[in-house]
């Protein structure tokens, strides 16, 4: 398991999947796993149930990983859109003001 720089608590998504592993193979509490790894127990709870939910455990309406990346996606290009439209607008507005006649 490879972990990220401590300072950024960002961690691989390979460091993730083992400590995920970890938990569920082991027998020990998500606690007691994320103080052998140093990680928070919150966060390796979280972790772990976004696992369950890719997998199809999870509560009914829960995104997966990969429905949450599309989310963001989308969002991103809507603003985009949004920026464009308003500069068509105002490039719009702006030659239509001095249109030659």
């Amino acid at each position: 398991m490879s972990k990220k720089s401590n300072t950024s608590k960002r961690y691989t998504a390979e460091f993730k999947r083992d400590a995920v592993e970890l938990v569920r193979s082991s027998g020990r509490t998500v606690t007691e796993v994320a103080r052998e790894l140093g990680v928070s127990a919150e966060g390796l709870r979280g972790w772990v149930k976004q696992v369950r939910i890719d997998q199809g455990e999870g509560p009914a309406g829960a995104l997966t990983t990969a429905e949450r990346e599309e989310l963001v996606r989308l969002r991103r290009k809507v603003r985009e859109q949004e920026q464009a439209i308003e500069v068509l607008g105002k490039a719009t507005a702006f030659f239509a003001q001095h249109k030659t006649k």
